[in-house]
């Protein structure tokens, strides 16, 4: 358990303030299970099951889930934090169906645990670019995820589907060349039952579409310009929020409500690709990346409890590593149902926090 260090930040008008109950060296949060928190050390899945009022938080014990066994090379090189960066290593998104079964993105592949086994298995080579940004789950255990790759060409882009629980997938959707670059998210809205995608990066690649679980109706709510360029989005009953992630521009969040108005309710420091619930609040992280107009090297997590003001709450400094070659400095929100009352996050990047996975209880002033 490491020492975790963050600065944490006030204000007038916070509603929040969070408070470290527990950190871990060299462990990514990959996805909530209601309070059951999935993470991963290379190449190997724990999970813990947590609780805002324990008496001893950090005491925490991890339990041995199952592992992937990557090619030889991956396991030297996700031995060591700097090369674990250089390499992309380990589980990078993680989806847990109702039958407890998991569905993972490794790098290269797509990789499905069955019910009893310890050891996950590759049942989708990604041919292009390495592994999706997120996988999502909608009911009757449907699986998404959306191609992620540079795609210089703007060749046709796949949205994949699995309805055997990860066994087999299926082209659920094309867009054609052209159209968009690569696809950010997909993500399950419980209260509209759809499915929101989240496409770009310039022009009218940027999109933000809803569609049907059948993918038999898919209209664009948002597209055209660098406000509709986003990653992040988390649904509520009343709305749905997203953050911009555009280097080319000052970012935000956005609320988008059920008549289709977009309103600004919250300024960034820079882009965000990340955002989670906790119960009923919503937080978005910030990231440090090359950019001309966005030049604060100072990564942020934002939270609200009412949608209407978003304090930055932390903050981590970008470390001494090259951006391009050793990833960008950035806090990493798993994804999924989280009952805990615990934000849990992963920074990476950052000065004294380096891939570490923070636990912080949630208090509303």
């Amino acid at each position: 358990m490491a020492a975790h260090r963050a600065v944490q930040m006030s204000s007038d008008r916070d509603e929040l303030s969070l408070t470290c109950v527990a950190a871990f060296t060299r462990l990514r949060a990959l996805a909530w299970h209601d309070d059951v928190l999935f993470a991963a050390r290379g190449y190997e899945l724990l999970r813990g099951r947590l609780d805002s009022k324990m008496s001893r938080p950090q005491s925490i014990e991890w339990q041995h889930t199952a592992r992937y066994r990557p090619a030889w090379w991956r396991n030297m090189s996700a031995a060591s934090r700097v090369t674990f960066r250089l390499c992309r290593d380990g589980f990078h998104a993680l989806a847990v169906l109702s039958t407890g079964q998991l569905i993972a993105a490794v790098p290269g592949a797509i990789v499905t645990l069955g019910p009893g086994e310890t050891e996950f298995r590759v049942t989708h080579q990604v041919s292009r670019g390495t592994r999706p940004l997120h996988v999502a789950v909608a009911p009757g255990d449907r699986v998404y995820w959306g191609e992620y790759f540079d795609n210089p060409a703007r060749d046709e882009v796949h949205i994949y589907v699995s309805t055997d629980r990860g066994a087999t997938w299926n082209v659920a959707y094309t867009f054609p060349r052209g159209a968009v670059r690569h696809v950010h998210n997909v993500v399950y809205d419980e209260w509209s039952n759809c499915l929101w995608i989240l496409t770009g990066d310039n022009g009218s690649e940027c999109r933000i579409l809803r569609a049907s679980c059948d993918f038999r109706n898919i209209d664009t709510v948002l597209s055209g310009n660098q406000r509709a360029r986003a990653v992040a989005c988390v649904p509520k009953a009343e709305s749905l929020y997203f953050s911009s992630d555009t280097p080319l521009e000052s970012n935000h969040i956005y609320r988008l409500d059920h008549n289709g108005n977009v309103i600004e309710v919250g300024k960034l420091n820079s882009s965000s690709i990340y955002g989670c619930r906790v119960g009923e609040l919503v937080f978005f992280s910030t990231m440090v990346e090359p950019s001309h107009i966005n030049r604060d090297r100072t990564i942020h997590v934002y939270g609200s409890s009412n949608g209407q003001q978003w304090p930055p709450l932390m903050r981590w400094k970008k470390d001494i590593w090259p951006m391009g070659l050793f990833q960008y400095g950035n806090a990493i929100l798993p994804d999924g149902r989280n009952t805990s009352g615990l934000l849990a996050l992963t920074t990476i990047a950052v000065q004294d926090a380096d891939v570490e996975t923070s636990l912080w209880r949630v208090n509303r002033v």
